[in-house]
C-alpha cells in the first residue's frame, strides 16, 4: 500500500483483527453485488469505502422517485438514469480507487455462473426470490460465500451461507423452492427506509469479515430483525440432507 492508502484505510489498520494484511487482502479482493437499490446501496457504499479492490453491481431497473425515501445511492438528478450508473458514479466520489463494473442487464443462467465464478463473494440485495434462487444455485455450484439479506415493511433478516465447505447449508435449505413464501415487495408492502440501510449494512460487514478472515460470521444462523420492537433473534440453521440445490445425493 501507498502512503494514501495507509491513510485512507488507517483505522482499519488499527484493528489487529484485520491489520496491513487484512486490508491488502481487501484491495485484492472482487465482491459481487446483485441489486442497486435499498440493500444494494449501503451494502456497496461501505465495501467501497472499506477498500475492496473490485466491485461489480448488477441492476436492470432505472431511478425512480419511489426510490430515494431508501436507496441512498442515488439522487434526485439521477431520476430515470441506470441505477448501475448512478450507483458507479457515487462509489468513484466516496473512494476512487475502487474499480467498478456496472451491468445494467438482466442476468441469464449462463452469465449469473460467470459472474459468481469471478467474485470472491456475493451478496444478494436483490428483492424477489427467483433471483435468489439463481444466486443460491450458482454460489453452490462454484462454492462460493453468499450473503444474504432481505426487508420488508419493518422486518428485516440476514444469514450467511459459506458454501465453500459442503457441510454447510444453503438458501434453499432455508427456503425451498415451491413453499409457502411469496415475495412481498416494498412496493406494495411498504418499507421503513432505515430498515434496509441496517441490514445493507451488516451484509457489508459480513463481507468484509468473510474477506478478511476476521471473527465469526453468520454462517449457519439467521438473524431476524423486528424494527418496531427493535428486537433481533438469531436462529440456528441446519443444512438439508434432501435439499435439491445442495443436498446429497441418494
Amino acid at each position: 500500500m501507498n502512503d494514501d492508502q495507509l491513510l485512507r484505510y488507517s483505522r482499519h489498520i488499527l484493528l489487529p483483527e484485520i491489520g496491513i494484511q487484512g486490508q491488502e487482502a481487501l484491495i485484492r479482493s472482487h465482491v459481487l453485488v446483485v441489486g442497486a437499490g435499498g440493500l444494494g446501496s449501503p451494502a456497496s457504499m461501505y465495501l467501497a469505502s472499506s477498500g475492496v479492490g473490485t466491485l461489480t453491481i448488477c441492476d436492470n431497473d432505472r431511478v425512480d422517485l419511489t426510490n430515494l425515501q431508501r436507496q441512498i445511492i442515488h439522487g434526485t438528478d439521477d431520476i430515470g438514469a441506470p441505477k448501475t450508473h448512478s450507483a458507479r458514479k457515487t462509489l468513484a466520489k466516496i473512494n476512487p480507487e475502487v474499480e467498478v463494473i456496472e451491468l445494467d442487464e438482466r442476468m441469464d443462467e449462463k452469465r449469473l455462473l460467470q459472474l459468481v465464478g469471478d467474485a470472491d463473494v456475493v451478496v444478494d440485495a436483490s428483492d424477489n426470490f427467483s433471483t435468489r434462487y439463481a444466486i443460491n444455485h450458482s454460489c453452490v455450484l462454484l462454492r462460493k460465500p453468499l450473503v444474504s439479506g432481505a426487508a420488508v415493511r419493518f422486518e428485516g433478516q440476514i444469514a450467511v451461507f459459506d458454501l465453500r465447505h459442503p457441510d454447510n447449508p444453503c438458501y434453499h435449505c432455508l427456503f425451498p423452492a415451491g413453499g409457502e413464501d411469496q415475495d412481498m415487495r416494498c412496493g406494495v408492502m411498504g418499507v421503513l427506509a432505515p430498515l434496509v440501510g441496517i441490514i445493507g449494512c451488516m451484509q457489508a460487514a459480513e463481507t468484509l469479515k468473510i474477506l478478511t478472515n476476521a471473527g465469526q460470521t453468520l454462517n449457519g444462523r439467521l438473524l431476524t430483525l423486528d424494527g418496531l420492537a427493535m428486537k433481533w433473534k438469531s436462529s440456528e440453521l441446519r443444512k438439508d440432507p434432501g435439499c435439491e440445490v445442495c443436498g446429497n445425493p441418494a
